[in-house]
């Protein structure tokens, strides 16, 4: 019922204020808005239906008793389904007015989101109410239309806050008004936020690449934020902040690799080298996110591009050999492994720095840990082909 309830209020709200019906009229167009609003549209000396642009031939308004009928009784539903229902709904149609207003400061906006997350806090279904009054489209908007620079510290403390009432509405499952980002502006706004934000923006916009990595919906818009060289310097440079901002900046990277068309644009970008440095400086919690990294560098190591950055480079192979024996994180010494023998078995030199780096021992041991029997195959692989290599590289010396 639930479900049903969430598909039909969205038949229930005006095209033209997308608040529900509260006096539902039928133009001749066959298409029906609220009185009040279609009334504002007609007065203003549009004689056009507001959807299709077509001429009116008869600008009467007809009630649609029918409509009125099942809101009612959709009503009823809701009301026995949340009986906080509309004592909610009323507030928060008010609040979107105050967000929606172009006299209202965005420190005002901001308190409004506040006042938002009390109504939240009290009722379970504000997240869906939300979705219905379209609030997602709204505060995309409000965010990423135009970057306000002249009065930047407000409008970064109100968009810290409206991104995270984003993320939230974006995991009900409304991805599809994330493609206004496509657009030119608001693509630019997006890129400007990114960089000039906050730590807790760029985290949040990073969580964000990943809502929009999850969905056939914002598939272009997930290679086009893969394909900017200004998002991949500034995650890039996230790597190397905070535990929080770095870890979602692997996420996000993570999130951009499932796209093929991304992973050449990573490894240009120098991402290889970022997570080489993020793997040799990792501890405590950030172990587990150090897998992720040797995960997705084995990922790159597909691409001959991403072969070379690792074995022309003084410290990534290093980095691969800390990574074969990690007790706290055996996906990650998997990846490791499987990394070296793709590279190992290319490049002498390869072979050499990984025996400097002390990979024999770091496999040794990794046969005597509790890592899983495939893991302790392919280090077996790895021995034998570092030894047939070496006493083949030796014939030749």
């Amino acid at each position: 019922m639930e479900e049903a309830q969430m598909k039909i209020s969205h038949l229930f709200t005006c095209p033209i204020s997308l608040d529900l019906f509260t006096d539902p009229v039928t133009l001749c167009t066959g298409h029906t808005y609220d009185r009040p609003s279609i009334e504002k549209w007609l007065a203003a000396g549009n004689l056009t239906c507001p959807i299709t642009m077509q001429k009116l031939h008869d600008p009467s308004l007809v009630p649609n008793h029918t409509l009125r009928h099942l809101i009612e009784q959709w009503r009823q539903m809701c009301h026995r389904l949340d009986p906080d229902y509309f004592s909610t709904l009323d507030p928060l149609a008010t609040l979107k007015h105050s967000l929606e207003s172009h006299k209202v400061s965005f420190e005002e906006k901001r308190r409004t989101l506040e006042g938002i997350q009390v109504i939240a806090e009290e009722s379970p279904s504000t997240g869906s109410l939300l979705l219905q009054l379209g609030f997602l489209p709204l505060l995309l908007r409000l965010i990423f239309e135009k970057v306000e620079l002249e009065a930047f510290n407000e409008y970064e403390k109100f968009a810290k806050e409206a991104l995270l009432w984003v993320l939230r509405l974006s995991s009900l499952g409304e991805l599809g008004s994330l493609n206004m980002l496509r657009g030119g502006s608001t693509f630019e706004s997006f890129l400007l936020l990114f960089e000039r934000g906050c730590s807790e923006i760029k985290t949040s916009l990073c969580h964000l690449v990943e809502a929009v990595s999850s969905s056939s919906e914002t598939k272009a818009l997930c290679t086009m934020i893969g394909n900017n060289p200004r998002f991949l310097h500034g995650i890039l440079l996230l790597l190397h902040q905070n535990a929080d901002s770095s870890e979602a900046g692997v996420r996000a990277i993570s999130a951009l690799r499932s796209s093929e068309s991304n992973r050449e644009n990573l490894v240009q970008a120098g991402i290889i080298n970022g997570l080489v440095i993020y793997i040799l400086n990792s501890d405590g919690r950030e172990r587990s996110l150090a897998g992720t990294s040797m995960t997705i560098i084995e990922q790159l190591l597909e691409l001959e591009t991403g072969k070379e950055a690792v074995i022309n480079s003084a410290n990534h192979v290093k980095a691969l050999v800390k990574m074969v024996f990690r007790v706290s994180d055996h996906e990650g010494s998997e990846s490791a492994v499987n990394s070296l023998m793709i590279i190992c078995q290319e490049s002498l030199q390869a072979r050499e720095k990984a025996i400097a780096a002390g990979v024999l021992t770091q496999l040794l041991l990794l046969l005597q840990s509790q890592c899983s029997g495939r893991t302790k195959t392919k280090a077996r692989m790895l021995l034998k082909l570092l030894r047939s290599k070496w006493d083949e590289d030796q014939k030749f010396m």
